[in-house]
């Protein structure tokens, strides 16, 4: 039997490996599955994990407001530390690109265990688009044993950088898998959520998130501006935002905002709720990277308030556009759908991130690693 850790910390690395889980734990003889949370997102992974039937088997409530990123990193590193030296431990899995991906990848190396890197080989190139990710992600594939690559173009990144070829898999993303996880009923149920919320859910909803490091201070105020001219100049438009709690976003979306009827300012919100948003939203305004992948199974146009993506794939297929924090471009192409019936404004592209298959491929890889 192997001993398997999944080390996460944050809502969508949760969202993404939970089916990789799920489809280990169907065979109790072959695999012991570690469930360890760093609570980097504590509030959100924790809600997530519940919807997934999951709990944590350790949680290292490793978060402190106002943290450095040098602070997190300590916190994380000296937590799993004590989880290492506490277990037998034949692999551990990780997600992404976030400070727990790194530091669970770290301490796996400094005690010699192998590194599955879930969801490997995306890439921007510019270590500060997305900043820290982009580094940390980097940094995770030089110690990574089995690199699982979401689609070709994540291979040849990662070939590029002298990996070897036999340690590369190219599966799809496991973000498609969750979406599959979701019954038609059980994101029907979510209608009842919205109308308690006092949310309409028509054909002309908007979602909007935004939070990466990167569009904190001046960017935050041009894409608030934007998004205000459009909430007025689309007064007949529900403009829906998830406030992430994080001060830096939370205070300036609230001051700016709140005043307008047609906005609803909701906390963050379960998972179903948000796939609910996305499948009804007739344009989807992100900083997130999993947004980018799942938007496509709904055909929904999505506009990227980032500079630069590791997701490439969707904007070569036209399901996503670049518009980083400008206010010419976010205004005019988000005018553009929006003076449109939805059904004049639906994408044609198939999905490039994956066929909802990701897991039993990463499963059958792990069992012969």
């Amino acid at each position: 039997m192997k001993n398997i850790i999944f080390i996460f910390g944050t809502r969508p690395e949760i969202i993404k490996l939970a089916p990789v889980i799920l489809e280990l734990r169907k065979y109790p003889q072959d695999y012991n599955v570690i469930i360890c949370n760093t609570e980097q997102q504590k509030e959100l992974s924790n809600q997530t994990l519940a919807y997934f039937g999951l709990k944590a088997d350790i949680n290292l409530d490793c978060m402190r407001e106002n943290q450095s990123l040098a602070g997190v990193q300590t916190k994380i590193l000296t937590s799993l530390e004590e989880v290492f030296n506490s277990r037998d431990i034949d692999a551990t899995i990780v997600q992404g690109d976030t400070m727990t991906v790194l530091c669970g990848a770290l301490v796996s190396f400094y005690h010699k265990i192998p590194v599955y890197h879930v969801e490997a080989g995306l890439r921007s190139y510019d270590i500060f688009e997305p900043f820290p990710e982009e580094v940390m992600r980097q940094m995770t594939s030089r110690v990574a044993d089995i690199h699982f690559a979401p689609t070709n173009v994540n291979k040849e990144a990662l070939l590029k950088e002298n990996i070897d070829e036999n340690k590369i898999h190219v599966v799809g993303n496991t973000v498609i898998d969750a979406l599959f996880c979701l019954s038609d009923e059980v994101i029907e149920q979510s209608k009842q959520f919205f109308i308690e919320q006092g949310v309409t859910v028509n054909d002309k909803l908007v979602l909007i998130t935004a939070h990466r490091r990167e569009n904190h201070g001046e960017r935050i105020d041009r894409i608030l501006d934007a998004i205000e001219h459009l909430v007025q100049k689309f007064a007949d438009h529900t403009f829906v935002i998830p406030v992430h709690p994080n001060p830096n976003v939370k205070n300036k979306i609230h001051s700016r905002l709140e005043k307008y009827e047609n906005v609803k300012l909701l906390t963050p919100l379960d998972y179903p709720y948000l796939v609910y948003l996305m499948k009804h939203a007739k344009l989807i305004l992100t900083d997130s990277g999993g947004i980018q992948e799942e938007a496509p199974s709904f055909n929904c146009p999505t506009l990227v308030m980032r500079y630069e993506t590791e997701r490439t794939e969707g904007i070569e297929a036209g399901v996503s556009t670049l518009v980083g924090a400008d206010y010419d471009k976010i205004v005019k192409l988000s005018s553009d759908i929006l003076s449109k019936p939805i059904s004049e404004t639906r994408l044609k592209a198939k999905n490039p991130y994956g066929d909802g298959k990701t897991s039993i491929k990463i499963e059958k890889i792990i069992r012969n690693a």
